[in-house]
């Protein structure tokens, strides 16, 4: 499986995306520059890896979502290929409008690193789509901008349809609560996917969750999740 991860001025998650996808579960990760025209022949999956693209000089990720390579992203998404956009790829993404919604700085106006609970809310899509509804996985946040947004009528949609995927929860008790949320998202959301499934956008960190001597690993089962079910698909 090639798995495509794409490198803007400023990311700094997108070794250890290379490190968990292909050193730890086996997959073939290529990193692949902001400036390529391309990707690589056979890709299965493109990764949107987290750090400060471009340096949030403007807004987060919206440079990086008129770098060249988002062309060829955008029609291998439009194609049924899976991307997944991690941190800064989730504001890449809603930037570049393959996701609804915007990322705001956080209610706590702090740059907020610590790990949080997550509680799988729909399997609708290649990254939960082998994970139990109401499972809780543990892995860090790392971000400034994490603040979930939309309009009332787009969280709507996103509940009803399912598109809603990973929502931060109490690690004791399963519950979504103003406390277990790290920076103000709107319904505690912590991960959403398009109308089709395909594109996916977390804030939490699954590739920095991987090995036990380092914590958590709720990021692994996922991971593995998410290779598994790109493989069937495709």
């Amino acid at each position: 499986m090639i798995v495509a991860v794409l490198q803007f001025p400023g990311s700094n998650c997108d070794q250890d995306v290379v490190h968990a996808l292909g050193t730890v579960l086996g997959a073939d990760a290529r990193l692949v520059w902001h400036g390529d025209a391309g990707l690589p022949t056979g890709t299965d999956l493109v990764v949107l890896p987290g750090g400060f693209s471009y340096g949030d000089y403007l807004r987060s990720g919206a440079i990086a979502a008129r770098s060249p390579i988002m062309v060829p992203v955008r029609a291998f998404a439009e194609s049924g290929g899976t991307v997944l956009g991690i941190c800064n790829g989730f504001q890449v993404l809603t930037e570049a409008g393959m996701l609804p919604g915007a990322l705001l700085r956080n209610a706590g106006v702090q740059f907020v690193c610590r790990d949080v609970c997550l509680r799988v809310e729909s399997q609708a899509s290649a990254l939960t789509a082998r994970l139990q509804p109401g499972s809780l996985h543990v892995m860090p946040v790392a971000h400034r901008e994490g603040n979930y947004f939309a309009d009332e009528p787009t969280l709507a949609a996103l509940e009803a349809t399912g598109r809603v995927l990973l929502r931060y929860a109490d690690p004791l008790t399963g519950e979504a609560s103003r406390e277990a949320n790290p920076n103000g998202s709107a319904h505690g959301i912590a991960a959403i996917a398009n109308k089709k499934g395909n594109v996916i956008g977390m804030m939490p960190h699954p590739e920095r969750a991987v090995d036990a001597e380092l914590g958590p690993v709720g990021g692994r089962v996922m991971l593995e999740g998410l290779l598994t079910e790109v493989r069937r698909r495709n």
